[in-house]
Order: C-alpha cells, then structure tokens, then sequence
C-alpha cells in the first residue's frame, strides 16, 4: 500500500514540475506580443524589394514552406519580399492576456480546457519538451484575434479557376459574417452575449448573392464552448426553400465545387479535438502579410462604391495573390486527423505575434503534397477606415492551390471590423429561413 501511495505521490509531483516548468511570464507575453521589439529576422541576400523566383529560390529554401519551395521552383509565382514590420495587436487583448496569466489550464485529454477567461490563453514559447506544446499553439489559434469580437467579409468574392488554362470557370460572390459569443474583450456585450442557453463559442454565417442559381444559398456554423461537442453546420439551399443540417463528415467534402471544403475555413474551422497537434519548430518564414494601399490593386474588377479596391491576383492560371511577404517569426505544427479524413496531415505556419494561419500545407493520405493554402493580412491601419487602430490583422485576399489537379480558388475580401454587421440573431438558425 505505501508503495502504491508513493508512486502515486511522485506522479503528482511531476505533473506539478512540469506545470511550473511551462509556466508564462510577462516576459513571455513581450516576446509573443512584441517579437520585434529588439530587431526583425534577417537572412543572407533577402532583403526588402528581393524577388524570389525560380532562379534564386533554392538560395532561400530555408525561409519559404514546403508547397512554396515547389510553386516558385515551378515557376508558378515570384514573391516579391518587404519590410517586416510590427502587427500591433488590440490592446484589450493584450491586457486580457497579462489580467489572466496561468489561469488557464488544459485538461486531461485535448479538446478540454479549464480556468480560460480571456485573452491568449498559452503566450509562453512553446518548448520541444512540452509533449503539448502544438496543442496550446491552436488553442491561442482558437482564442485569437482572427476578426475580433465579431466582423465581416462584406462582400466576399470566390473565383474558381482551371490552372493550366487560366479559364475563370465560375464567380461567387457572399458575404461572411463572424461572432464570438463569449470571452469578449473589445465590443459590447462583454464578456458574453446573452441568452446563450446552447453555450456558443462563435458563429460563422455565410450568405451567397451572386451567381442566380446559387443566389440565396446560406451557411451557418455554430461551435460550442465545449469543444469536445461537434459543431453544428446548417446549409439553406434557396431553391429548395429549406435547411439541411450538414452531417459532421461533410466538414471535409468540397464546399460548392471549390478546392477548399468547410474544415479549411481560416486556415483551420473545426474543433481542436479533431485533430493530433504536433509542435514541429520556430522558424522565420516568408508570412503574406502587408499593406493593402500601398499594393497595385486589381484593376479587372469594379471598386466599391467607397473607392475601395480589391487585392490583384497574377502568376500561374491567376491563382496567386500579388502582394509583398514579410520573414516572420512562425510557429510549426503538424495537425493529424483523428478520425476518418481524405487529410493525410496539414503542416500549419502560425504567426507567432497574431497567432493567425497564414501559410499551409496539407497532405494527401500517401503522404504528398495535395493542396496549400494562403491567407494574406493587411495591417488594419493600411485598410478601410473602419479597422484603422482596431489591432486586428484584415485578412484581405486567399489563395487554395490543388497542386494534384492543377486547380485554384481564389478569394478577394472586404473585411470590416464593425459590430454593426453581425447582430446576433443572424447567427440561429430561424435567421436562415427569413425569420428574426
């Protein structure tokens, strides 16, 4: 019996050693929120206005994933690098980050969280040692400031495209709508919106204006506080005239012909108990983030009524965003199917100071490369007045590239970071049958 009670004792004192050992401090929070407060990475030859291209690229095989490496050896694209600079982040959720340092804890088995009030829940570097350490990484993904409190692509275009071709084979145009529900820190209602008697994490609505047949055709995801409960997607077919509730599989179908299926949302929709997180390593990486008035903007589309123009796309088929790169200071990690996928594995390229996904590369089950996944940032002071001084990175332009089958679909946003678009009853579904 004191045997047993012995070891059970060392066991506790070692799950308390490593807790400690993982433990934040403020400055880690410097360092997550301010990578380049002392300097901004460097690499030899690459400096602002260096064009990577399929004569010098193996020069910076180093900096650039995988999926690139073979696109610009290709000669599908040239990235055109710029200056790095600091993506300031909200100041409400830095504050919430050092209010409620080490309060969060995960639990016994991933997808379980406790103690998470708000803020980033792990700003500490992660640690090779940490056999966690990829799973606190998405958990900062999940809690992040990708759009806030609440945003909206409003209007959001989608363009298929046949690579080898060029052919434009199809053009939606929607509008895309998110909410946080809880652990709100900059517009009210703060910290939750109430009643929430399903306790919703966040929803995404999806509302699809252009082309005619698809004209009326509504998303709606709802994912739960408990991410250990599968979300629920709801799918409004307008010529059906009703709401279909998604099976959880179809998650990983592809989404109305596209090359991206509704897991592939923002790098990565779907619960973090889905997958197996992996920490791979920090690296500095070429990051799509820039300034979107200082681009050459698109000129093959109409701009907005408010002038606004629309993130121009070039290189092979037009699946490539024209835009300038920045070297990064990025996490690694390797994201491994729990149940049956066609994913083989994604390899996800966070950054470290917005913890957005920005770069990704996912593999098919015989371990190829099968598509790789791009969403540019702009700094919200280089956008519409609306997001100026918001502190939350705009994702303005997207790029799914099926290397396999020669094949992309591209996206041209106009985010705004505005309460205003997302009331919350859009997110229910009565809202989708033209209810209140």
């Amino acid at each position: 019996m004191k045997t047993k009670f012995s070891a059970l004792l060392m066991a506790l004192l070692a799950v308390g050693a490593v807790g400690s050992a993982f433990a934040a401090t403020e400055a880690d929070v410097e360092r997550s929120f301010f990578p380049y407060k002392s300097g901004v990475p460097t690499f030899p030859g690459l400096n602002e206005g260096t064009v990577v291209s399929s004569k010098n690229v193996d020069q910076f095989k180093d900096v650039v994933d995988p999926a690139l490496f073979d696109m610009i050896k290709r000669g599908w694209l040239d990235v055109t690098v710029g200056k790095t600079t600091s993506f300031d982040m909200n100041k409400a959720y830095v504050e919430a980050t050092r209010a409620n340092l080490n309060k969060t804890k995960l639990g016994a088995k991933p997808g379980e969280i406790e103690g998470f009030v708000a803020g980033r829940p792990f700003p500490e570097e992660p640690s090779a040692s940490d056999p966690r350490a990829g799973e606190k990484i998405m958990w900062n993904y999940k809690y992040g400031v990708n759009w806030g409190d609440n945003a909206a692509i409003y209007p959001f275009y989608w363009k298929y495209r046949d690579m080898t071709s060029g052919k434009l084979e199809k053009t939606l145009k929607l509008n895309l709508h998110f909410l946080n529900f809880t652990h709100r820190i900059q517009d009210e209602p703060k910290p939750e919106v109430t009643p929430n008697p399903s306790k919703l994490f966040r929803g995404i609505y999806m509302n699809i204006m252009e082309p005619q047949d698809l004209k009326g055709t509504q998303l709606l995801i709802q994912r739960y506080e408990d991410d250990l409960k599968s979300d629920d997607a709801y799918l409004y077919l307008g010529f059906q005239r009703r709401v279909r509730r998604l099976a959880t599989g179809q998650v990983t179908d592809a989404f109305l012909g596209a090359d991206l299926m509704i897991q592939d949302f923002e790098g990565y929709n779907d619960r973090l108990s889905a997958y197996k997180w992996k920490y791979v390593a920090t690296k500095n990486v070429l990051m799509p983030y820039y300034y979107h008035n200082q681009l050459k903007l698109a000129t093959d589309m109409p701009a907005e009524a408010d002038g606004y123009k629309y993130v121009d796309f070039g290189g092979q088929g037009n699946c490539f965003q024209n835009i300038t790169w920045q070297l990064r200071k990025t996490y690694v990690v390797e994201g491994t199917p729990v149940d049956a996928s066609p994913i083989g594995k994604r390899l996800i390229y966070v950054d470290v100071q917005s913890n957005n996904i920005n770069r990704e590369v996912i593999y098919d089950k015989k371990g190829e490369i099968w598509k790789t996944f791009t969403i540019g940032k702009s700094h919200p002071d280089a956008h519409l007045a609306v997001n100026k001084g918001s502190g939350i990175p705009i994702d303005d332009s997207f790029s799914m590239v099926d290397l396999q089958a020669k094949h992309c679909t591209t996206g041209q946003f106009k985010g705004q970071v505005d309460v205003k678009l997302n009331p919350p009853r859009m997110f229910q579904v009565q809202f989708m049958r033209g209810g209140d």
